[in-house]
């Protein structure tokens, strides 16, 4: 069974930073996309930053030049810097993968949510 586990949400004032983490287990043969996505109440989520298993990289227009993504394929883990919050980047942040399962068999998983909250 695949799961991705997040870490590294909580409460930040504005202007600070924070790190999010979230590793993937489980069998599987291989990891294509890793991304980021967050839902505030009464929005629809939205993609944050993904990163493809080469390390090509895309961002929302809000987050770009305060928000970096990062993967280590070797620990089957991808990272979201957050720098410069703002009270509008508070949101629920969710890891998304699409995981090769087998050589004929893939899809994609999400991990449980961290609530990022930024004050003002």
């Amino acid at each position: 069974q695949v799961q991705l586990v997040e870490s590294g949400g909580g409460l930040v004032q504005a202007g600070g930073s924070l790190r999010l983490s979230c590793a993937a287990s489980g069998s599987f043969f291989s990891i294509d996309y890793m991304g980021w996505y967050r839902r505030t109440p009464g929005k629809q989520r939205e993609l944050v930053a993904r990163i493809t298993s080469g390390g090509t990289t895309n961002y929302a227009d809000s987050v770009k030049s305060r928000f970096t993504i990062s993967r280590d394929n070797n620990e089957n883990t991808v990272y979201l810097q957050m720098n410069s919050l703002k009270p509008e980047d508070t949101a629920v942040y969710y890891c998304n993968a699409w995981f090769v399962i087998t050589r004929t068999l893939g899809s994609d998983y999400w991990g449980q949510g961290t609530q990022v909250t930024v004050s003002s």
